[in-house]
């Protein structure tokens, strides 16, 4: 069977290739523009029956939003469930969600972003039997959360906690001392939004009788402030709590209301410092709470009892560098849990009693588990995503809870992942390649046959023949005694007696992965540009990138920016003996930790790169959050060498090469204090080089022509420079 994989890797590797044999050159005005844009499935929501999903449809042209019924055997519509064009009562919405019990759909509407996962809206209830209407409230609120019995939502506003009584029509506001850059009730603070990802912090138990959330403290947080030019006379200033490497977060508690009395009660945690999940479990009298220490190398998970507030912890996970917090946890009818852990070094599945006794580890081997999506329990199988057939491809699989009858799910070598419907008889398979665009296909749960083929890509195939494409070539790459993977992409009329420059990319961030068989990016049609124009570029995943085991990626702990460096460097090097490269030709870029990857990599090993693009830097780990930073560092007061020793500008005098720096102005996440003091070093070094700041552009620079002008900006400064 191993083989049938291959030849169907290679019968469809040269069909495509074939494809990518054209005379038409990409341009940055077609990858910016959209020509390259690939159909996906609208985002569905599985319904409790499992025969069928809803879908939103939107036409912004008319403001009308349709949510429609489809059953999963036919894929035939069933019915509209709303229609905002029905009445003049119901507002055009943009995303929705069903109650627990699906008697209401909460509509969002006017959605404004705040950060990265935070937005602001008006909310309002459906009734799905009645045909009600209600406005949760005229102000704009944040994550609000019907109850399991439909009749209440609590929601945000103003960093404090509202109950609205769908049935009374009448608003309770629960907490009152929410105060901006202060206290913060319901919601998280800005680094745990960016780092443990999730906003919404209060959770309404199995019955809708508690209310537990966490309240933030951020008084003693130092504030960070960004300058906003837009278009007015002044400029403004956006303030906001930052904690940064070393220096104090938010203090954290955990409160219960009382749905019944309104009683707020306190519970005892003993001073967590971090509080990255609440999760209540069935029985409504438990809420399951992960706490983590500052270095993250001790997560417990801790049962607390609604009723006295007591607790007691189920289960405890301890690191010699960090663990992770994910949301795999998993709360069966009696409470026994499905968890994840990496405690044996690769990322796998274990099953553990209500009380937290280890029943069984479902699975095991030298491969990691890379998406959890649920048991069921009729037919006792763990559905989950792996990286079983290579690290650079994912796969869909079943086990029984015991960690037998292993099934793959999922046939097709590249990258799959699955959307199951609420019973799992069904899933929806999304799969792409490097050679082969996005397709979606039905499939059965019980043993991944395939009902039917629900959209693809091949008219994006089609319209690629017209254009000079090369593909991308995998292999592995042997540096520092470790098997790396790489890919590359060589001109299409590439001549192996000639030489060539060779261009880098590279993320390199823990546990990340730029080497995988998926299809091509935005960043993917920009490099066949460059390969247009006579460069190799190469991508390779060195120590500290993701699944390949607990050890290659916490290798960096406390030394972010040496191993990694290291073995961009060493790539180079051994890429430079190949007959083809020209030696003295050779650059790197990143964005963000890519950034602050290619800077190092220009000063460190200046005998090896003769050109570099940092987009978005770090450029020292101090000026980082707490949380991210000190999760593979510890604090700059216990680790100042780790911190100082790879922070490029400690050593600007290094530079030899061309280097292009650019930075938004309005970057919360990662500073433009660290492009700035960049700059500083290289002037006062006196090195010459290029820079750009893009005015109030955050982490993702871009709006209207942004992108065009950068990656032109860019493509030109390679042109140049190497």
């Amino acid at each position: 069977m191993r083989k049938l994989y291959i030849l169907l890797f290679f019968i469809a590797y040269t069909s495509v290739t074939t494809l990518f044999a054209q005379n038409k050159k990409i341009t940055l005005e077609e990858i910016y523009g959209g020509t390259f844009g690939t159909n996906g499935m609208e985002r569905l929501e599985s319904l409790q029956n499992g025969d069928q999903y809803t879908i939103l449809n939107l036409d912004y042209t008319n403001r009308v939003a349709i949510i429609n019924k489809y059953d999963y055997k036919t894929l035939a519509k069933a019915e509209t469930v709303i229609s905002s064009s029905d009445s003049n009562t119901i507002p055009f919405f943009t995303s929705y969600e069903f109650s627990k019990d699906e008697s209401k759909l909460l509509l969002a509407t006017e959605i404004e972003s705040i950060f990265r996962r935070s937005t602001l809206g008006v909310f309002y209830v459906f009734d799905l039997k009645s045909k009600k209407i209600s406005k949760i409230s005229d102000d704009k609120i944040q994550e609000p959360l019907v109850s399991p019995d439909g009749s209440m939502v609590a929601y945000v506003k103003d960093n404090n906690i509202y109950i609205f009584n769908i049935i009374s029509n009448t608003t309770v506001q629960i907490t009152k001392d929410g105060k901006k850059n202060s206290i913060i009730n319901g919601v998280t603070d800005w680094v745990y939004e960016e780092e443990f990802a999730f906003v919404r912090a209060f959770e309404w138990n199995s019955d809708g009788t508690k209310l537990a959330f966490i309240k933030f403290d951020e008084t003693n947080v130092p504030e960070f402030s960004m300058d906003v030019y837009g278009s007015d006379l002044y400029q403004t200033q956006t303030v906001f709590k930052y904690p940064k490497a070393g220096e104090e977060n938010a203090i954290v508690s955990l409160h219960m209301l009382d749905v019944k009395s309104a009683n707020i009660t306190a519970i005892d945690l003993k001073e967590p410092y971090y509080i990255p999940r609440i999760k209540w479990m069935n029985n409504p009298e438990f809420l399951s709470v992960q706490t983590l220490n500052r270095h993250q190398n001790n997560l417990k998970l801790v049962q607390v009892n609604a009723k006295n507030g007591k607790s007691k912890t189920l289960l405890e996970e301890t690191d010699k560098a960090y663990v992770d917090v994910t949301d795999n946890l998993t709360f069966l009818k009696d409470d026994s849990f499905i968890w994840t852990s990496e405690k044996d070094g690769y990322n796998h599945i274990y099953l553990y009693d209500d009380k937290g006794k280890l029943r069984s580890q479902v699975t095991k081997g030298s491969w990691e588990v890379t998406n959890y999506y649920g048991y069921d329990p009729k037919a006792d199988r763990i559905y989950f995503q792996s990286t079983e057939n290579g690290s650079i491809n994912r796969d869909v699989y079943s086990i029984r809870s015991n960690g037998k009858s292993k099934k793959r799910l999922t046939e097709s070598v590249g990258i799959n992942s699955a959307d199951f419907s609420a019973d799992f008889t069904y899933f929806i398979n999304s799969y792409s390649s490097a050679t082969t665009p996005p397709e979606f296909t039905l499939h059965l749960s019980s043993n991944g046959n395939k009902i039917k083929d629900i959209l693809d890509n091949r008219e994006l195939l089609v319209q690629l023949q017209d254009y000079n494409l090369s593909p991308k070539e995998f292999s592995t790459l042997e540096i520092n005694g470790n098997e790396l993977n790489m890919w590359m992409i060589k001109p299409t009329d590439f001549d192996a007696n000639k030489k060539y420059p060779l261009f880098m990319t590279q993320y390199s961030g823990p546990g990340s992965q730029s080497v995988s068989n998926a299809w091509m990016g935005s960043n993917d049609y920009w490099y066949q540009i460059l390969a247009n124009e006579g460069y190799i570029v190469v991508c390779v995943d060195g120590r500290g990138t993701g699944y390949k085991g607990a050890d290659f990626k916490k290798v960096t702990y406390k030394e972010l920016g040496k191993y990694e460096v290291e073995d961009q460097i060493d790539a180079a090097k051994k890429l430079s003996e190949l007959s083809y490269i020209d030696e003295d030709r050779t650059g790197i870029w990143g964005w963000s930790y890519g950034g602050f990857m290619s800077t190092n990599c220009l000063l460190k090993g200046n005998d090896t790169f003769e050109m570099a693009i940092a987009v978005a830097p770090v450029t020292s780990w101090r000026f980082y959050d707490t949380i991210y930073t000190e999760r593979f560092m510890r604090t700059p007061q216990e680790n100042p060498t780790g911190y100082d020793e790879n922070s490029p500008f400690n050593y600007p005098e290094l530079l030899k090469g061309k280097y292009l720096l650019v930075h938004g102005s309005s970057d919360d996440n990662v500073h433009v204090q660290n492009t700035m003091r960049m700059i500083e070093a290289l002037v006062q070094a006196n090195k010459q080089f290029d820079w750009a700041i893009y005015p109030d552009k955050n982490h993702g620079i871009y709006g209207g022509n942004t992108r065009l002008h950068l990656y032109t900006k860019m493509t030109d400064f390679i042109k140049l420079n190497l």
